[in-house]
């Protein structure tokens, strides 16, 4: 029996486990939160800090693993890539480049040096320094840590005066206490946040979908809805499909799933935002396996042990898609969720990760979701009707 050590410990990982034990392996989860729900799951668990690389990799020799990932968990990607290489595991790509993509600043500047598209953007390790720089940006920037998922520690500032309190914030999300400033691009549509895959680094499946916000939420920047098909027109989905197989044969990526940001603005040009070498949070996978029968989750499992892939084809979304991160807007008590029978025929799957009585928080980032609730729609039309009229379908009692 093979054993596959998976990083971390999130409800995102179920259906990584649910694939590798039907595939007969024995799942190991790996976190320092015992009481996370992935465990509950799991054949094993080790409680070992996924960002502390040489402690995971102790762990990985001693279990005699036959594979390791971090799927929907990004700070253990880098983990991961460390402790395949050093243990002569299959794995996506070097160390080091696998670093590059987790690295929002390292990641800016190699797309800069290859000749990509890329927002003006400049990285720092101290306060002081960003600063001085701020005649280096046009106004308004972005602020990120460099090594955060889930929108966690993002804020747009609008001016000069707001910055030391945008740095802060992103300062208090980053492991590595590094953070971003880069230039804000207004976006024409709805940006992409979706999951594609390589074998022996040719992409062989890519996917776009329409990212949307609640600016009413805590933080308006955490993605609170996705639908499909994308926004973004067909010509720049096959330059950004073309740059992208560009970027992996560069880094020299291998065989893995990716989850992928990108946007197209209203000057026409579209862009990589970003591009890290794992499964995407808020079952993006899931849903493509709904529109496409793609099971990227699988592959992804047979993958990290080395064992043959199942046939990935590129079909077509089928239908009209959308998936809402259902959130609450303000710290609370979960009273109840309440949907429309406008929409009761369109609903494939309702999945709520809380009960009555339960404190909920507001929604700053992914880890603050609630649940999701999938839907299949006729046509285009009615989805972006009810997308756009969403608080009148669907309501999180909040007491």
């Amino acid at each position: 029996m093979k054993k596959l050590l998976l990083l971390g410990g999130s409800r995102f990982l179920l259906p990584v486990i649910k694939a590798a034990k039907k595939l007969g392996y024995h799942t190991i989860t790996c976190d320092y939160l015992p009481n996370n729900i992935a465990h509950k799951y799991s054949d094993e668990y080790s409680n070992v800090s996924i960002t502390d690389k040489k402690a995971v990799l102790e762990t990985a020799r001693k279990l005699r693993v036959d594979g390791i990932m971090s799927f929907a968990c990004d700070p253990g990607v880098v983990t991961a890539a460390y402790v395949a290489e050093q243990m002569g595991l299959p794995h996506c790509g070097s160390y080091e480049a696998v670093s590059i993509l987790q690295n929002k600043w390292e990641f800016r500047r190699f797309l800069r040096e290859n000749g990509f598209r890329v927002p003006m953007a400049k990285g720092y390790h101290k306060m002081e320094d960003a600063l001085k720089d701020v005649d280096l940006f046009p106004w308004p920037v972005i602020v990120k840590p460099v090594d955060s998922a889930g929108s966690k520690g993002v804020v747009r500032v609008d001016s000069m005066a707001e910055l030391r309190k945008g740095i802060e914030y992103a300062l208090a999300y980053s492991h590595c206490k590094e953070f971003i400033i880069e230039q804000f691009l207004p976006r024409k549509g709805h940006s992409s946040d979706s999951d594609s895959f390589s074998i022996d680094g040719e992409l062989v499946f890519t996917s776009f979908s329409s990212q949307r916000f609640d600016d009413e939420a805590a933080n308006p920047y955490t993605p609170a809805a996705y639908s499909w098909p994308a926004s973004i027109s067909d010509g720049n989905q096959g330059e950004l499909t073309g740059e992208i197989q560009r970027l992996l044969r560069l880094l020299n990526m291998r065989t893995s799933i990716y989850n992928i940001e990108t946007r197209e603005c209203l000057d026409g040009n579209a862009y990589i935002m970003e591009c890290s070498p794992r499964g995407g949070g808020n079952r993006l996978a899931e849903m493509l396996r709904y529109m496409t029968g793609a099971d990227l989750i699988e592959n992804a499992v047979r993958a990290a042990v080395g064992d043959a892939l199942i046939p990935i084809r590129q079909n077509p979304p089928c239908g009209f898609w959308a998936e809402i991160i259902l959130h609450s807007r303000r710290r609370g008590i979960f009273g109840s969720l309440w949907t429309s029978d406008a929409i009761a025929g369109n609903i494939v799957e309702q999945d709520l990760w809380v009960k009555q009585g339960d404190m909920v928080e507001g929604f700053r980032g992914a880890n603050e979701a609630i649940g999701t609730l999938v839907l299949r729609f006729d046509s285009q039309e009615r989805m972006e009707e009810v997308l756009a009229k969403q608080d009148q379908h669907v309501k999180v009692g909040i007491v």
